[in-house]
């Protein structure tokens, strides 16, 4: 098995926080997005979209998506699940998770990529090595977005310890990769938002956050 990630990028920390929350250990392969090597050929031989994170089977069989992969995970390791324990929970956690992903992880994208330089040709991701230009004007909108994620983030967190209950889950990571991830673009956890704070120290001070 073979886990094709790439240390600085947000969506293939998200699958490591839930392998490590897991205690899952795969063998990786570092690849250098901000360098375009997952454009290159022999990347793009193993996944044509270019996409990371990648996984790679015993069998060959290779997939991509972040929530692909965390999913197949979670049927073969389903001792502390991070998809939810019961059908509600389960439900809850897909659609927050989803939410997150939008208002947090595209928002904090749309303004990333159409705003850095090395990604004036290949603004969003996926397309593999088709030319698909920036847009500058999707960086406001993506910083409109994120002030709804942040104060979305504040009332969830106001009423439990984290986005789902009482215990983490994948909502939880990708909403905090996402809080990460745009502090590349300098926005940041509001300082009024007190919950959101002590929620973000707590996920922050795990061991997980490190992978």
């Amino acid at each position: 098995m073979k886990f094709y990630d790439c240390a600085i990028a947000p969506n293939p920390r998200r699958a490591r926080i839930f392998l490590a929350e897991k205690g899952i250990e795969v063998p990786r392969i570092e690849i250098d997005i901000l360098n375009g090597e997952n454009l290159q050929p022999a990347f793009l031989a193993i996944n044509p979209r270019g996409l990371l994170p990648t996984l790679e089977l015993d069998d060959g069989t290779r997939f991509d998506e972040v929530m692909a992969i965390c999913r197949y995970f979670e049927e073969l390791y389903p001792w502390r699940p991070l998809l939810g324990r019961t059908p509600v929970e389960r439900a809850l956690v897909e659609s927050l998770q989803r939410r997150a992903e939008f208002d947090g992880m595209i928002a904090g994208s749309e303004v990333f990529r159409n705003q850095h330089a090395g990604f004036a040709a290949r603004s969003i991701p996926g397309g593999g090595d088709a030319a698909i230009p920036a847009i500058p004007a999707l960086v406001e909108r993506g910083r409109q977005t994120l002030v709804r994620f942040f104060d979305w983030l504040e009332e969830r967190l106001s009423r439990d310890a984290y986005l789902v209950g009482d215990t983490l889950t994948m909502a939880d990571i990708t909403a905090f990769c996402a809080v990460d991830f745009v502090a590349w673009v300098d926005i940041h956890v509001p300082a009024g938002h007190a919950a959101t704070q002590r929620w973000y120290a707590a996920l922050g001070a795990r061991p997980s956050a490190q992978a």
